[in-house]
């Protein structure tokens, strides 16, 4: 039987200097990181940056975040403040992006940015994309690796079935925490431009001031801003008691029973683990057939703020 699945690699010393050669030639691939994987390219390429907007169909005002492994190469491109190193001391390398201030003579190129004077940077924690940064004489540009405003991979599995043959995949098996980075904005006013593992009162704790999370940006510094995002494709109804036995029926906690058209993202209340399941239970739900997805309430309190914001992108 022919492995549809034969642009999943597996990370070895050999195939790392394939994925070097790749990215080097402008080329994209599918990479894991603690969050959800991503679509990597040169950030110093306008070429590869290119090829990232055009394979994921996204708009060129929504900018990428771009990946480095660590201070000392981020300086290069970028001003860094004492408010950015307490955090950064704190959180990174991990699931946490910074929105800070591009060098005049940064080589991150504009499209990347969106044209914008800021960028959204992070210091990913995942062992195999660190050991391929370290080897990289250039950051990488890295999108999660799904078609704009859907669901993001948390599997090699789920990257190739966004985009088949395009594209080579480093299998990295399931993503920890499941969820996209907390996105920070410490270019003026300092607030949460994205919610995420990381949340606002860890960060108020390092910084000793009081964080809003913006719900609405006038112009878009971060990804996963616009109100329609993290779509399975079909409705999405949040916060619902019960649900017609023909729709899927996502629930949390023990209270809710076991039933064929049940997706429980926890039975533990474990908001980590509800994180998790979440875009796995979108995929499956989707491939299963169902027309809609009814969502019971999820606490919004820690990880949860974030589950809750891609809940509510989802059903818009």
């Amino acid at each position: 039987m022919k492995n549809i699945y034969s642009n999943i690699i597996k990370f070895n010393s050999k195939n790392l200097i394939k994925i070097i050669n790749i990215l080097k030639k402008n080329g994209i691939i599918g990479l894991p990181t603690e969050t959800v994987y991503g679509l990597a390219g040169n950030a110093y390429s306008n070429n590869a940056i290119k090829k990232i907007f055009k394979i994921k169909k996204r708009l060129k005002k929504n900018p990428l975040i771009i990946h480095y492994y660590s201070l000392s190469n981020a300086k290069k491109d970028v001003i860094l403040d004492k408010k950015f190193l307490k955090i950064y001391k704190k959180f990174s390398p991990g699931p946490i992006t910074y929105i800070v201030k591009k060098k005049i003579h940064s080589k991150i190129k504009p499209l990347a940015c969106a044209n914008l004077k800021t960028v959204g940077i992070r210091f990913p924690k995942n062992k195999i994309i660190r050991k391929l940064l370290k080897k990289l004489e250039f950051p990488l540009a890295m999108p999660s690796a799904n078609k704009s405003s859907g669901v993001s991979p948390v599997k090699p599995m789920d990257v190739f079935e966004e985009f088949n043959n395009k594209i080579k995949v480093i299998d990295g098996g399931i993503s920890n925490i499941g969820i996209e980075s907390t996105v920070l904005n410490l270019v003026g006013k300092i607030c949460i431009l994205r919610p995420g593992v990381i949340t606002p009162k860890q960060i108020e704790n390092v910084l000793k001031i009081k964080l809003n999370t913006l719900t609405k940006q006038t112009v878009v510094k971060s990804p996963g801003s616009f109100k329609k995002h993290y779509s399975p494709g079909i409705p999405v109804y949040i916060n619902k008691n019960k649900c017609p036995d023909k729709y899927a029926f996502i629930t949390f906690g023990k209270k809710y029973p076991v039933t064929r058209n049940s997706f429980n993202l926890s039975r533990k209340s474990n908001l980590n683990e509800a994180a998790r399941n979440l875009y796995k239970f979108f995929r499956n739900i989707k491939k299963r057939g169902y027309k809609k997805i009814y969502v019971a309430k999820v606490p919004n309190t820690g990880i949860g703020i974030a589950i809750n914001d891609r809940l509510k992108r989802a059903s818009k």
